[in-house]
């Protein structure tokens, strides 16, 4: 089995590639591999997405590197093969965001990308560092994972998804700030799992033996 984390110059990808390869060497989940090349994604078994940064620059970065995005969907939505977004990986899922400008997303799952505001005035925005789980639908992502367990967050802008069956978890942050979203072969997660500790640990090891 080949899992790919896909490189578009956007974001550090040391420390997910880390992680992801730990798990898979624990597990028996076969190589990882950290790539920008079309033809290796579509070869792959599992898709990783990751980002960093603004979502309209992480968007122009993944569509100029060109045909990269293309051998994305043409594995994950046609090909039907496990695939995960993390922070604005995740984001870009969505129908559109609005950081700075209106800029559309995958449309793999609806909803907006819109800015955090919290109902607490005292909170601050960037969302940072550590925040509760809520699981609010069972998933084999959350296998070994409870609510009140704890992920780590760094973001201003939040997933407002317009389906509640395809949130699958929240943190309460002045109102709930989704978490993870997903559907059919494809999950995100707002979070960093890779900087998670346990549970973000144990939330790739699940993503590396799904099999939706």
């Amino acid at each position: 089995m080949k899992t790919v984390i896909v490189d578009y110059e956007s974001g550090n990808l040391h420390s997910a590639e880390k992680a992801f390869r730990r798990m898979a060497d624990e597990g028996g989940a076969g190589e990882v591999l950290v790539t920008s090349d079309p033809d290796t994604v579509r070869a792959a078994d599992r898709i990783v997405l990751p980002g960093d940064g603004a979502f309209p620059a992480c968007r122009k970065e993944l569509f100029d590197h060109r045909g990269l995005f293309e051998a994305i969907s043409e594995r994950v939505t046609d090909g039907g093969q496990p695939f995960m977004g993390i922070c604005i990986g995740m984001q870009m899922m969505a129908t559109k965001g609005l950081e700075y400008t209106e800029t559309p997303g995958f449309d793999w799952i609806g909803g907006t990308v819109e800015a955090i505001t919290p109902d607490d005035a005292s909170l601050k925005v960037p969302h940072m560092g550590w925040n509760d789980l809520v699981i609010e639908h069972p998933h084999p992502i959350f296998d070994g994972i409870e609510t009140g367990q704890h992920a780590y967050f760094v973001h201003s802008f939040q997933f407002q998804v317009t389906d509640p069956a395809e949130r699958l978890a929240h943190v309460g942050y002045g109102g709930p700030i989704t978490a993870v979203v997903g559907r059919d072969n494809i999950v995100g997660t707002q979070f960093h799992p890779e900087k998670s500790q346990a549970t973000g640990l144990r939330m790739i090891a699940n993503f590396l033996r799904w099999t939706p």
